[in-house]
């Protein structure tokens, strides 16, 4: 199954170019850290959902301790419950430094540390379903993935997941309707690979 993920930088998105190009479903942004709000997430799943897709959701991550993580996780699921949609895919823990602030402010890097954020989080977006994710760097060199037992997102833009997880991302420049989007594969029989 073949998807997009989006937030406030894809607005505004064509929902009917996107379910035109074969995408079927949509990951939408809730939000970053422990209160930044993406104004476009309701806008999105519901955009999605009037075209037929299906919809999860992520959440960029701030937190440097387990405690801030549980502080995100309830932020993100109170984003989804005031925003009365429904998700039928995963919420995902975008667990990365994609914008070198931890990296600026002393941020402790070690896999325990991530992993147990990592951890904090998923326990406290439960009951919804929940995942990780990250790019294959981050997956196998901060992330013990496989302890925390959880759905894996890989972002790995080339030819081939090495893991093979749940979803894969596999670029960040899948044009359509004139907009660049990411990519990605939610893995069924027809599109897991050899």
């Amino acid at each position: 199954m073949r998807g997009v993920d989006v937030s406030i930088f894809n607005d505004p998105v064509d929902w009917h170019a996107l379910k035109d190009a074969g995408i079927e479903f949509a990951i939408c942004r809730t939000g970053y850290g422990k209160n930044g709000v993406d104004e476009t997430f309701q806008r999105n799943v519901e955009g999605a959902h009037k075209v037929g897709m299906v919809c999860g959701a992520y959440h960029y991550s701030y937190a440097f301790t387990p405690a801030d993580a549980v502080i995100e996780a309830d932020f993100c699921k109170r984003i989804i419950e005031e925003s009365g949609v429904l998700l039928e895919l995963p919420v995902w823990f975008d667990m990365e430094d994609d914008d070198g602030y931890k990296r600026r402010h002393g941020f402790d890097f070690s896999r325990q540390n991530i992993t147990d954020i990592c951890r904090a989080f998923l326990d406290n977006i439960k009951p919804l379903d929940c995942g990780v994710y990250a790019s294959y760097s981050w997956l196998e060199d901060y992330i013990d993935w496989r302890d925390l037992g959880v759905a894996i997102w890989n972002a790995q833009w080339s030819r081939k997941d090495f893991l093979q997880g749940y979803m894969w991302q596999w670029t960040d420049s899948l044009f359509i309707g004139g907009k660049q989007f990411d990519g990605n594969i939610i893995y069924d029989e027809k599109d897991r690979p050899e």
